[in-house]
């Protein structure tokens, strides 16, 4: 008899070698994706937290610096549609928000004496919904209510950002009293 293994029985052998490699891999494989999905999520999560403890604070440029581009621009956009007869420059109010400046502070004062972020903070459930390639969903259930808000998050130059605009204003914007008393008490340029 041959020392070696008969020509039938080692092929069967190296398959189920490689089968056992093969799953190992795999397996470490899917924790390390789930390794990276828990860490995107704790990103995204951290992100809205961050904007929400800002506006606590009462940190002006925080906020606008969480904020997603297109909540930027209708921001911007809808306070220079409310104060075009004051001669402001559209990218005038967009560096006044950047900058924490009048012009934000009377914008954020008047949104946060509406809106307080311990409602969110405090009182709500966080989970997640879908994440995909630069959109994810935030599931927040305030203990009040019967249906949860959806937070839209989008990741923009590999920072995830609030859509704020995106998930909380109407279609179509209509604005609010309090839009003309930005106006009225912070001209541009002051």
């Amino acid at each position: 008899m041959s020392r070696y293994p008969s020509i039938q029985y080692y092929p069967v052998k190296k398959l189920t070698a490689i089968a056992i490699i093969l799953g190992f891999l795999g397996c470490f494989a899917l924790t390390a994706h789930a390794a990276d999905r828990n860490i995107e999520e704790g990103n995204i999560l951290s992100s809205a937290e961050s904007l929400f403890k800002s506006m606590k604070d009462r940190n002006y440029p925080a906020i606008w610096d969480l904020l997603s581009l297109k909540s930027r621009d209708i921001i911007a956009g809808n306070v220079y549609d409310r104060c075009d007869k004051s001669g402001c420059l559209e990218k005038e109010i967009s560096r006044d928000f950047a900058a924490g400046g009048p012009i934000a502070k009377a914008y954020w004062d008047s949104y946060l004496a509406e809106f307080d972020p311990d409602m969110i903070l405090e009182h709500s459930r966080w989970g997640m919904g879908a994440v995909k390639d630069k959109i994810a969903l935030i599931i927040l259930r305030y203990k009040k209510s019967k249906k949860p808000a959806i937070l839209q998050m989008y990741k923009e130059k590999d920072i995830w950002k609030v859509g704020l605009e995106e998930t909380f204003s109407p279609r179509e914007y209509y604005g609010s009293p309090r839009d003309k008393e930005v106006c009225v008490t912070v001209p541009c340029g002051e």
